[in-house]
């Protein structure tokens, strides 16, 4: 009798036990590369149509105010990875290499009993750690024949990268071990920079014709040194590559095919470069436009992968217990302030589109206007999957405000730090605060410059303010929060190099190999301030 007892006790809490299983949700994370929020319909975008980036905003939750710690690709996925700030991480600059021992959440996950993959863009520099499955490119990847690594093993693809992506995620999907809740991570290349566009979609923009932002001749008066020194314009960055009047990088891997596919595309580039080549605003408006059609024309490919995936997770019976994510790694200018790229704290490339379908925990066509950030996403992963949250991390979990229950005391400023310089695009380093109405940005490395940006009177950004004494109490105010901040997420002193590289001939001697782009950055920020 006890013998029989015994029996049914142990199967019932096998039953109990497997049904809490089954209860924990799968995670979904669909991750692109510089993906601007302003180019996403659910977030206003009047250039283009994303209808599955749409689609998810209506079925769930967009966040408005979803800010990243450290505006640039890499040290964003170490952010990620382990819910803790770069100085923490180790990763502040996308010349580190990411320490793969560290405690990140597809571990934590892993231990407690999920099967995790990652497909994609690692872009972290070392081994791929925390993940039964890997299937990563190379560094930043091509658009096209990628090679890649799978579970350390060195395999070769021909195609479209952002295809490949997706048919190694609904691979893995398919043959995953059906017993177990899974993290699947899809980390698409695109739309990084070249913008390399695939026919199909390209064909959607390119007869188009987009407005400019307001902001497109923005002259940089009244502004911060920092912001004239910069390298990310349109008019004068993007490279005769960038532009297609050359071909790709890649040309030389490239299949026949593939080859008269790009040039069927870009054919016409050249001539229409020739009638605006010796018209300065002309010309800078010819290059927005042809930007525009490639930058788009990737985003467009990303979102039906992202309606790939979901119809897989739907017709297999999976969404009502799949946890799906779309973010991008940070923002980025489409055209505002005449710029691409992204690392300034100002809104385009400090804010990411964030967006969370959970059937049954978050009310469908919810917007959310608190604070949030990508330090808070491995908690919220963690805390979704029932594993507790290490209280090492500095983040928050998101799972409270889902629901529909922002804890009160959230947080109501957070700290931001850039680190990456001098070096491509020369935007100069700088920390600061944002409490959802300023942003006090403190440059500090080469200048000694301070920005107060008031978002209520000025939401395009174009104006400092922080000389004026109306806001003095608002200055004094936010310093003491940056210094607080600082303090509870143990900041380490700034590392300060007084010499300007533009001008400082000891430093450029110290990097002999920037001195062409140094003389020629030079020359215009001369060209610029003689412009305000």
């Amino acid at each position: 009798m006890r013998k029989a007892a015994f029996f049914v006790v142990f199967f019932l809490s096998t039953v109990v036990f497997a049904g809490a299983a089954e209860q924990r949700p799968n995670i979904v994370f669909i991750f692109t590369d510089d993906h601007a929020y302003q180019t996403i319909g659910a977030y206003g975008s009047n250039r283009n149509e994303t209808p599955n980036m749409d689609k998810l905003a209506a079925e769930g939750i967009r966040f408005t105010n979803c800010c990243v710690t450290n505006s640039i690709c890499g040290p964003c996925r170490a952010v990620i990875q382990t819910g803790k700030y770069s100085h923490i991480n180790g990763f502040k600059t996308n010349n580190d290499t990411f320490d793969n021992t560290q405690q990140t959440f597809p571990k934590l996950l892993q231990k407690a009993g999920y099967q995790t993959a990652i497909v994609g863009k690692w872009h972290l520099v070392s081994e791929v750690t925390g993940f039964d499955y890997s299937e990563v490119l190379v560094g930043q990847g091509p658009y096209y024949n990628p090679p890649m690594i799978r579970n350390g093993e060195r395999v070769k693809h021909t195609g479209r990268t952002t295809e490949i992506i997706t048919g190694l995620s609904l691979d893995w999907l398919k043959n995953r071990d059906k017993n177990k809740p899974f993290l699947l991570m899809t980390q698409h290349k695109a739309p990084h920079r070249e913008w390399d566009a695939y026919p199909e979609y390209y064909a959607k923009y390119k007869d188009r014709v987009f407005l400019y932002p307001k902001t497109f001749n923005d002259n940089y008066a009244n502004r911060t040194q920092a912001v004239l020194e910069q390298d990310m314009t349109i008019a004068e960055t993007l490279t005769p590559i960038d532009l297609k009047l050359k071909t790709p990088n890649i040309w030389n891997t490239m299949t026949d095919e593939q080859k008269a596919e790009w040039r069927g595309m870009y054919s016409g580039r050249q001539a229409e470069f020739e009638k605006v080549k010796d018209d300065p605003a002309a010309l800078k408006q010819w290059k927005y436009q042809c930007y525009m059609k490639d930058y788009l024309s990737c985003i467009a490919a990303v979102d039906d992968s992202i309606g790939k995936l979901v119809k897989y997770l739907e017709d297999e019976k999976l969404l009502d217990n799949t946890i799906v994510v779309y973010a991008s790694d940070q923002g980025f200018y489409t055209g505002e302030h005449g710029w691409f790229d992204k690392r300034f704290m100002y809104n385009e490339s400090f804010k990411t589109p964030l967006l969370v379908r959970w059937a049954g925990k978050v009310k469908p066509g919810t917007v959310n206007n608190d604070i949030v950030s990508n330090v808070d996403l491995a908690e919220t992963f963690l805390e979704a999957a029932g594993v507790p949250v290490p209280a090492d991390m500095q983040g928050r979990s998101l799972v409270p405000i889902l629901q529909g229950n922002k804890p009160a005391d959230w947080r109501t400023s957070l700290y931001y730090h850039y680190y990456e310089y001098p070096a491509v695009h020369y935007v100069k380093k700088h920390e600061g605060i944002y409490d959802g109405r300023f942003k006090l940005i403190h440059y500090y490395d080469d200048i000694d410059e301070w920005e107060l940006i008031d978002l209520q009177t000025d939401p395009d950004e174009l104006r400092n303010v922080i000389a004026d004494p109306k806001y003095a109490a608002d200055i004094e105010r936010l310093k003491k929060e940056l210094e607080r901040q600082k303090t509870v997420l143990k900041v380490p002193p700034l590392e300060v190099n007084t010499k300007n590289i533009l001008y400082d001939k000891e430093e450029q001697e110290k990097r002999p190999q920037l001195k062409p782009q140094i003389e020629r950055l030079r020359k215009i920020v001369e060209e610029r301030k003689k412009r305000i």
